[in-house]
C-alpha cells in the first residue's frame, strides 16, 4: 500500500519559480488599478509626519543604476515609516531647466536654431524636458517605487518658476543679490558661467613656467648688497596665458626673501623656496647675496615681462610656500584671491579674453588666439625677451567642466552674486550646519568646509533655458531696478504663464507707469537676458513644494542624495533658506556613496563596465535591484556586477524558497479558529516565535537607523539559518505525519502562520512585489489588508519573547551541529546513508545536561534520526567535540524496520490488523483518519 496520499504535504499555488520580470509588471497593473498610493494616504491620515523631500533628478535621459539606488533607497525609507505609523508622503520632482538640455535641443536643431526666437527655442527645450519626464516617470515606477507620479514636482512648472522669482526677489531685498566684474569659473565651449557645483577636477598638463619681472626702483633700497646691480622678482605659474594679464606679484607679508645671484642675473625669491628654485639651474652655481623681510620689497615696482606697464608688489596671505617662488604672479581678472587682494590694492580687474576664450585686441600680438593655444605663443615670447627661466609640462588636478568635460578658466565678467556676507549668510549657514544631523557623520565636516571657504555665489548663466534673472537697467546710466514692486509683478506673470513671458512682452508692460530711474531720472529700461543658476532653481525646492504644498511642510524631516551634494543641492537648498528664512531646510541629511563595477572602479562606456537597469529588471526583475540597495552599505561607494546580481538572486530564491515552504505547509489552516495558544505550543514552536522577536527588534532598529543592510543579512539569515536549515528542517516529520488536526501539527501552523504573516510585512518596504505577492497566497484572518503595504510593521510581541528559552536553545542548536558531524563521519565509512538510518548515543558534559535532558523526547525529531539515547559511554563510531568539550557522540546503524510512511526505524511495530506494517505513531494516525471519515 502506499501511504504518499496519507501524508499532509504541503500544497500551495505560490510559484516556486518567481517569473519577476513578468510578474512585476502585473502587480503594477493591480497597485495602478487600486491606487495603493492613494489607499496609503487614506489609511494615514492624522498620523504623525515624516517628510523625505525629493531631490529632483535630471529631466535628461534614461534612469541608470545611481539614479535606481537613489529612487529605490528612499521608497525603502518611505515604506517603513509609513508602516511604522507616520504619514510619509512622497512627491518625486524633477530638475528641468539648464545647460545638458540646452545643448541636446541645439544638437537637434543644428543649424535650424538661429531661424528660431527664443521663446520658440524655450518651447523646445520645455519639450524635450517633458519628453524625458515621462520616460524617467515609468522607469522609475517600474522599480515599484510609490508617490505622488500623477502630481510631482517640476522646476519648470508655473508655479515652481513663480517660486524661484519671489525667492530671488527676497534676496534682491535684503541686499544680499547684487552684480559686480569679478573672476568665475567660465566654459570656454558652453560659453557660460559655473558654479562651484558645476566644477569637476580631473587631471591636466599645464605647462610649468618660472618669468622674470625686472624691478623699476632702485634694488639698494631693497637692500644695500644690491647696489648697483639689476634685479628682477622671480614668479612661477602653470597658466602662461594670463600672463598678459598680470597687474601685480604678491608676497607674503611674514616670509623672509633673498637675493640670489647666478650669472649675470640677480634674482629675489622666498627664501623658504630657495633649494627648489635653484634646482633649475641645471647645476650652475649661485650666490645668496642678502636675506630680508617682505616689507623690503612691497611697494617696490617691476615692468611687465610683455608690455610696457608696470606691475606692482604687493602683499598677499594666500601666498604659500609649497610650490613655485614665494612670489606670486596676480592677475586680479583671472583668479579668486587675485581678485580680493587687487581690489584691496586698487588694482583694475583686467580680463582680455572674450566668451570664447580667446583673446581680446589689447594684448597685441596673441590677439584672437584662444588661451590655451596661446600658451606656447605666449611661452616663445617670453624666452625672446629673456625672461623664461623655466619651463616644464606637469599634471595636476585641473577644474573641467561638469557638462561638456573641458578645462576651464578663471574670467572676469559681469555676474550676478549672492553675497555670502550679507546678511551674515556665511556664519548663519555655518551655525545651521550644526544643527542638522548628518549621516555618514563626515557631511558635516565637508560641507561646513565648503560653505567656510566658498566664494560669493555666482548665479548668473549666459543661456537660455532657465528662469530669467528679473531686473531691469536703465537705458541712460545703467542702474540696476530691483524693486520688491518689481518682483511681484513679475511672480504674478509667472503664475500664469511661466517664465517665457519675460522674453514676449515688452518692458513696458512689467514696470508701473511713471517710474524713473532713482539715479538719472531715466524712463526707459531694458530686460536682463542673463538665466539663473539651475542650482537656485533647485535650491529653492523648499519654498516652492515644501511650503506650497499643506499636506508636507518645512523644514523636512530628511533630505537623501550622493555625496555630490554636499556641493550641490545640500548647498544651495541650505543658502537659499538660511538666506531668507534663517532656518535650514532640513533636520537630517542622508548621504549614500556611488555606484561603481565589482572591482570598485567607476562605470564608464568607453571602459564598458556600464549595467544597465534594464537589462537588470529583464533578466532577474526590479526585486533583485531592491534586494541589492538593501544589501549595501551605503555610507561608502556600492558595488554592482553580475556576479553581485547572480549572489543576490541566489539569496532572493532561498528567501522565496523559504516562504513558499511556510505557505505550502497553512494550506488547511485557518488563522480565527485554529490558532494554539501561546502556553500550549511545543516548545520548539514558542522557540521559533522567540526568534521572530528577535528578528523583529533587529528589522526596527535598522530601519530606524537606515541600515538596510542589516535588514538584508538578518533577513537572510533568519530564513537560511533559523528557519530552512533547523526549525522547517525538524519540522518536516511533524507537519508531514501527524494527525492533520492534532495539536502538535496545529502549534506548528500556528508558529508558521505567525512567522509569514509578520516577515512578509517585515520586508514589504525592501522586497515589494514579493510580499505583495506572498501576501496574497497566506491564509486570509481577521484584519487583513487588501494590500501589504496598508498594514502596520509588527512589533515585538513580549508574550513571545522567552530570552531563557532562547539561550537553552542555544545549546541544542549547537548539539544538533555536532550530531550532524558525527552523522557525516558514520556516512563517509558507510555505516549509515540518510540521517534516519542512524542511532545516536550522546554524552554530555555536565554544563549542558540539564538543558538536554528535558528534551530528551523531542531529540529524535530535532536530530531527524531513528533512536537518540543520553550514555555514560558511547558505541559505534565515536565522535568527540572540539567546540564542545566533554562532549561525545557515537553513531550506529538504527536496528528494527522501517516503517512506510514516515520512514522511521524502529524496534517495535503498530499492535494492529489493519496496518501491522506501520510503527504505533502512524498506525495510530490512519486509525483516526478512517474513524473521522466514517
Amino acid at each position: 500500500m502506499s501511504y504518499k496520499e496519507t501524508l499532509n504535504l504541503p500544497k500551495t499555488k505560490f510559484p516556486m519559480k518567481a517569473s519577476l520580470s513578468q510578474k512585476e509588471p502585473e502587480i503594477l497593473k493591480q497597485w495602478e488599478k487600486m491606487d495603493i498610493y492613494g489607499m496609503i494616504r487614506e489609511n494615514s491620515a492624522g498620523h504623525p509626519k515624516f517628510i523625505l523631500h525629493d531631490g529632483p533628478p535630471y529631466a535628461n535621459g534614461h534612469i541608470h543604476l545611481g539614479t535606481c539606488f537613489n529612487k529605490i533607497l528612499k521608497d525603502i525609507i518611505i515604506k517603513s515609516k509609513q508602516m511604522m505609523g507616520y504619514d510619509a508622503p512622497y512627491v518625486p520632482g524633477w530638475d528641468c531647466h539648464g545647460l545638458p538640455i540646452e545643448l541636446q535641443v541645439d544638437k537637434e536643431l543644428g543649424a535650424k536654431k538661429k531661424e528660431l526666437s527664443k521663446v520658440i527655442f524655450r518651447k523646445k527645450c520645455r519639450a524635450y524636458a517633458e519628453k524625458f519626464i515621462n520616460i524617467q516617470r515609468k522607469e522609475f515606477k517600474r522599480l515599484g517605487v510609490f508617490g505622488e507620479w500623477d502630481n510631482p514636482y517640476l522646476t519648470m512648472n508655473y508655479s515652481y518658476e513663480a517660486a524661484i522669482a519671489r525667492e530671488l526677489g527676497m534676496f534682491a531685498e535684503n541686499g544680499g543679490l547684487y552684480r559686480s566684474k569679478k573672476p568665475i569659473h567660465w566654459c570656454c565651449f558652453c560659453k557660460t558661467a559655473l558654479a562651484e557645483a558645476e566644477v569637476e577636477y580631473d587631471d591636466h598638463e599645464s605647462p610649468s613656467i618660472y618669468v622674470s619681472f625686472p624691478v623699476i626702483d632702485d634694488p639698494c633700497d631693497i637692500s644695500p648688497a644690491l647696489n648697483g646691480l639689476d634685479a628682477e622678482i622671480v614668479i612661477w605659474t602653470t597658466t602662461p596665458w594670463t600672463i598678459p594679464a598680470n597687474l601685480a606679484v604678491c608676497v607674503h607679508p611674514s616670509f623672509k626673501y633673498c637675493a640670489i645671484r647666478s650669472g649675470d642675473r640677480v634674482m629675489i625669491v622666498a627664501e623658504g623656496c630657495l633649494e627648489s628654485f635653484t634646482s633649475i639651474f641645471d647645476g650652475a652655481e649661485y650666490e645668496v647675496l642678502d636675506t630680508f623681510d617682505a616689507e623690503k620689497i612691497i611697494g617696490k615696482r617691476c615692468s611687465h615681462p610683455l608690455y610696457e606697464r608696470e606691475s606692482v608688489i604687493i602683499e598677499g596671505t594666500h601666498v604659500t610656500l609649497e610650490a613655485g617662488t614665494g612670489c606670486v604672479h596676480t592677475a586680479p581678472g583671472h583668479g579668486r584671491e587675485d581678485y580680493d587682494v587687487g581690489i584691496k590694492n586698487g588694482l583694475d580687474v583686467y580680463s582680455p579674453v572674450d566668451d570664447d576664450g580667446r583673446f581680446m585686441d589689447d594684448v597685441g600680438e596673441f590677439a584672437g588666439r584662444f588661451v590655451f593655444d596661446a600658451n606656447k605663443d605666449i611661452i616663445k615670447r617670453l624666452d625672446e625677451m629673456g625672461a623664461l627661466l623655466g619651463n616644464k609640462a606637469m599634471s595636476h588636478s585641473y577644474p573641467h567642466c561638469w557638462r561638456c568635460k573641458k578645462p576651464v578658466i578663471f574670467r572676469s565678467t559681469d555676474q550676478w552674486f549672492i553675497s555670502m556676507g550679507h546678511p551674515e549668510l556665511r556664519q548663519k549657514a555655518l551655525k545651521a550646519i550644526n544643527d542638522v544631523i548628518w549621516v555618514p557623520y563626515w557631511g558635516r565636516d565637508r560641507i561646513y568646509g565648503m560653505i567656510e571657504n566658498r566664494p560669493d555665489w555666482c548665479i548668473s548663466r549666459q543661456r537660455s533655458w532657465g528662469v530669467p534673472i528679473t531686473v531691469l537697467y536703465c537705458n541712460q546710466c545703467g542702474e540696476v531696478i530691483k524693486s520688491r514692486e518689481l518682483f511681484d509683478k513679475v511672480v504674478e506673470f509667472f503664475e500664469k504663464k511661466g517664465a517665457d513671458i519675460w522674453f514676449e512682452i515688452p518692458v513696458e508692460d512689467i514696470i508701473s507707469e511713471g517710474t524713473v530711474c532713482p539715479s538719472c531720472g531715466g524712463k526707459l529700461f531694458q530686460k536682463e537676458t542673463d538665466i539663473l543658476d539651475v542650482w537656485f532653481d533647485s535650491g529653492v525646492s523648499h519654498a516652492a513644494v515644501l511650503e506650497q504644498r499643506n499636506y508636507l511642510g518645512s523644514p523636512a524631516d530628511l533630505y537623501l542624495e550622493g555625496s555630490d551634494q554636499h556641493r550641490g543641492w545640500f548647498h544651495s537648498s541650505l543658502l537659499t533658506s538660511i538666506g531668507t528664512r534663517g532656518l535650514p531646510p532640513y533636520k537630517n541629511v542622508l548621504t549614500h556613496g556611488f555606484v561603481v563595477d565589482g572591482s570598485g572602479k567607476k562605470m564608464s562606456k568607453s571602459v564598458g563596465n556600464v549595467i544597465l537597469p534594464e537589462e537588470i529588471i529583464k533578466e532577474y526583475g526590479a526585486e533583485i535591484l531592491r534586494l541589492w540597495v538593501s544589501a549595501e552599505d551605503y555610507k561608502g561607494d556600492i558595488r554592482i556586477s553580475d556576479e553581485i546580481l547572480k549572489r543576490l538572486s541566489d539569496a532572493y530564491r532561498r528567501i522565496r524558497n523559504t516562504a513558499r515552504f511556510i505557505i505550502g505547509n497553512l494550506f488547511d489552516f485557518n488563522p480565527d479558529t485554529e490558532m494554539v495558544s501561546t502556553d500550549e505550543l511545543l516548545e520548539i514552536d514558542r522557540w521559533a516565535l522567540h526568534r521572530l522577536q528577535v528578528l523583529k527588534d533587529r528589522f526596527l532598529k535598522s530601519y530606524d537607523d537606515m541600515d538596510f543592510h542589516l535588514i538584508y543579512h538578518g533577513l537572510h539569515n533568519f530564513c537560511v539559518v533559523d528557519m530552512s536549515s533547523f526549525y522547517l528542517d525538524i519540522l518536516k516529520d511533524r507537519l508531514y505525519t501527524s494527525a492533520s488536526d492534532s495539536k502538535e501539527r496545529k502549534s506548528a501552523q500556528t508558529a508558521l502562520f505567525i512567522i509569514i504573516r509578520d516577515m512578509i510585512a517585515m520586508i514589504a518596504p525592501v522586497l515589494t512585489f514579493t510580499s505583495e505577492e506572498m501576501w496574497s497566497f497566506i491564509p486570509d484572518f481577521e484584519g487583513k489588508t487588501i494590500s501589504v503595504h496598508l498594514s502596520d510593521m509588527p512589533l515585538p510581541n513580549e508574550e513571545l519573547r522567552d530570552n531563557e528559552l532562547g539561550s537553552r536553545w542555544d545549546k541544542v542548536i549547537l548539539l544538533r551541529s555536532e550530531v550532524t558531524k558525527a552523522i557525516e563521519d558514520a556516512r563517509n565509512q558507510k555505516i549509515v546513508g540518510h540521517s534516519l538510518d542512524s542511532r545516536v548515543e550522546i554524552k554530555l558534559p555536565e554544563d549542558m545536561a540539564g538543558d538536554i535532558k528535558g528534551l530528551i523526547p523531542d531529540l529524535r525529531e530535532i536530530f531527524i534520526v531513528s533512536f537518540v539515547e543520553l550514555v555514560n559511554e558511547c558505541h559505534g563510531v565515536v565522535y568527540k567535540s572540539s567546540l564542545v568539550p566533554g562532549l561525545s557522540i557515537g553513531v550506529d546503524a538504527a536496528k528494527g524496520e522501517k516503517c512506510p510512511r514516515c520512514w522511521i526505524i524502529t524496534d517495535v511495530m503498530a499492535d494492529s490488523d489493519v496496518y501491522p506494517d506501520l510503527c504505533p505513531r502512524c498506525a495510530n494516525v490512519m486509525l483516526n483518519m478512517n474513524d473521522n471519515k466514517l
